[in-house]
């Protein structure tokens, strides 16, 4: 019989597969933000939400903050540079005043967590303390990425059309959430638990959106669509992970 840690352990694995390929999800935007050499009307918010996001949960997950969370760093850790990555580029062809802003939102997150490091550190002396501290951070910062698809979701009832949220997008966060939710539930981890819950029911209404209104939405063109983008809030989870899991919002083409 497989124990709760093997069967974690696996889980937690398929888990960091799914959140690579939402971090991955935003490459069309940016392959076609190089062809143009310019960013267009995208916005760099969402990855700079994300990159918070994973700082934290790498943080969260180190063995003197909250021990056994190798996956939670992990997949962080790749998202990190993944974001970082995506970041440099919109850097490159941004106007100077969107660097400007990119720049000064860098500088207040790297001081918040410096700030964060150095008081849970040097305040907090057990594991737990500093798990819980280091914990509602990131379950209040993912679960506000969390709530940012429901514009999208207003937009399908208004309008009637899944246009603006990609199904495999929506089933890939449906499955990312369940995933990292049966985790953090093998071995109880509130703080893993909440944020991936969100994004189990925000995925499933979602899909359930999408059963209900696809039939609806008007057909178009390819030349049409080419024509526009949209900015879909998503969240990629890691094991209690990047809410950027998680939470995070990428920005995809339609």
């Amino acid at each position: 019989m497989i124990s709760p840690d093997a069967a974690r352990n696996v889980v937690g694995i398929i888990g960091n597969v799914i959140s690579f390929g939402l971090f991955l999800s935003p490459v069309p935007t940016f392959w076609r933000i190089c062809k143009k050499k310019d960013v267009e009307e995208f916005k760099a918010d969402p990855y700079l939400a994300t990159l918070l996001n994973c700082m934290l949960w790498v943080f969260y997950g180190i063995p003197v903050v909250h021990p056994n969370s190798i996956l939670v760093v992990t997949i962080n850790g790749i998202g990190l540079v993944v974001e970082g990555a995506y970041l440099i580029i919109f850097f490159l062809y941004s106007p100077n005043k969107k660097r400007l802003r990119m720049m000064a939102v860098l500088g207040v997150e790297l001081v918040f967590m410096v700030a964060v490091i150095l008081g849970v550190l040097l305040g907090a002396h057990t594991h737990e303390k500093r798990s819980m501290i280091v914990g509602i951070l990131c379950v209040f910062f993912g679960s506000i990425m969390y709530f940012s698809p429901l514009t999208i979701m207003g937009k399908v009832i208004k309008t009637k059309s899944v246009e603006y949220m990609p199904f495999f997008l929506s089933l890939v966060c449906f499955l990312n959430g369940v995933c990292w939710t049966a985790y953090a539930l093998i071995r109880f981890d509130i703080y893993v638990t909440i944020p991936n819950g969100l994004g189990a029911i925000f995925g499933a209404f979602q899909l359930i959106l999408y059963a209900c209104y696809y039939r609806t939405t008007p057909k178009k063109t390819k030349s049409a669509a080419d024509k526009d983008n949209v900015e879909l809030p998503s969240v990629v989870s890691g094991p209690g992970a990047a809410n950027t899991g998680s939470v995070v919002s990428v920005t995809v083409e339609r």
